[in-house]
């Protein structure tokens, strides 16, 4: 594997970005899984309008991208991104999100947005 060098003020970037915990969590999230907003609205019980903020910093920042399906947006982590080894390398040391997917899952609510 061949690591490559960011920019201090790029990485510098992420890390701001990356310190608030809802997004460190939806990185982490998005690291084993694909989610919309609904689904994380519903995972954090907080307004769509405050997870679009989230997730439209994390697409701006090239950390997520977005796939259409019909009229809904399903978001994944950006593997292409230039900094996704310096992603990896801190989400690697988080414990594992899925159980907000099996709880979803059993709410009913994994595919609330299809």
């Amino acid at each position: 594997m061949v690591l490559s060098t960011i920019e201090i003020e790029k990485a510098a970037t992420i890390l701001k970005l990356l310190g608030d915990k809802t997004r460190l969590t939806m990185i982490k999230m998005l690291d084993s899984h694909d989610y919309c907003v609904c689904e994380f609205v519903e995972v954090f019980k907080v307004s769509q309008p405050a997870i679009s903020q989230h997730i439209r910093k994390l697409k701006d920042a090239g950390l997520v991208r977005e796939t259409r399906k019909g009229q809904w947006i399903i978001y994944s982590l950006n593997n292409e991104s230039d900094v996704h080894q310096l992603i990896q390398s801190i989400i690697h040391h988080l414990p594992n999100q899925d159980f907000q997917l099996q709880e979803l899952e059993q709410q009913g609510l994994r595919i609330s947005c299809e």
